[in-house]
């Protein structure tokens, strides 16, 4: 997986943003860190983990842009060896702190731009989450993704906008409606620099965003069907593309269980590396 000088610059601004905010990325992310995401999380990794047609066990996962820990924490859960890996330190120092009892887990620095340092075939799951939209490349670095995928061995992207999202339908219009952001105090507001930082890089760059997310617009997002023919080229077969309604917090329970049925936002896939005798 090749790099463009944009492409660096990016990834650079990337880790940049994120060695600012590891330390309370936790706090700030609210369509992930609730119990309902978390609970579907979980189900869906283990889902993927039953999938998985090596013989290796425990199954070794890499977790691609592990970020603080999030999916980490659920394959150490279920079983796995995990190697979290990312392209900013400070998560992988994070992860290694909150982790570091875990015999089963190591981390790995990621350059941003391949999976340069892991053998070809050498991990039974490969799941990456909430990370694509901000890599340049993102189906180059699917590619590597499947490179380092054992035979019969399983890749899981999640928690991506589909296209529903981004045609935003009537019905998931009404549902947005219902939900109410948790605002920040405003005394605490009035210390956050990067606040004012980012509201001036705006002004100059009206596509800045502050941890550096790149594929998030209506014109420029992760593009499911050309993911999901990528990974049949690649020798994958789909086992499982699931739309879902993803819950925030700030969310309704109750508008968002009317809800859940009628429209979607989100997406996962798992894909399963062919086995050499078939």
């Amino acid at each position: 997986m090749g790099a463009t000088d944009a492409d660096r610059r990016q990834i650079a601004a990337n880790v940049r943003a994120h060695q600012r905010v590891a330390a309370r990325y936790a706090q700030g992310h609210g369509e992930i860190y609730n119990p309902v995401e978390q609970d579907r999380l979980r189900d869906a990794l283990g889902q993927a983990i039953a999938l998985i047609e090596t013989s290796e066990t425990p199954p070794v996962a890499l977790d691609v842009g592990c970020g603080a820990g999030n999916l980490t924490a659920h394959l150490l859960a279920l079983g796995c060896a995990v190697v979290a890996a990312d392209v900013t330190p400070a998560f992988l120092t994070l992860v290694a702190h909150t982790h570091g009892d875990q015999p089963r887990l190591s981390t790995f620095q990621l350059n941003g731009r391949n999976l340069e340092g892991l053998a070809d075939a050498s991990f039974d799951l490969v799941a990456t989450y909430s990370v694509l939209h901000h890599i340049p490349d993102y189906l180059s670095a699917i590619r590597e993704m499947a490179r380092v995928l054992r035979p019969g061995g399983v890749l899981y992207l999640d928690h991506e906008r589909n296209e529903e999202y981004w045609q935003a339908s009537p019905v998931y219009q009404a549902y947005r409606a219902t939900v109410t952001v948790p605002r920040e105090p405003l005394w605490r507001k009035m210390w956050r620099f990067d606040l004012y930082r980012d509201k001036v890089r705006v002004l100059f760059d009206p596509r800045y965003q502050g941890e550096g997310d790149i594929h998030v617009w209506p014109d420029d997002h992760i593009e499911w069907p050309r993911v999901e023919a990528l990974l049949q080229e690649e020798g994958l077969e789909v086992m499982v593309s699931q739309d879902f309604l993803l819950f925030e917090r700030g969310a309704d329970p109750a508008a968002w269980e009317a809800y859940r049925s009628r429209c979607t936002d989100t997406r996962v896939v798992m894909a399963r590396r062919q086995l050499y005798d078939r």
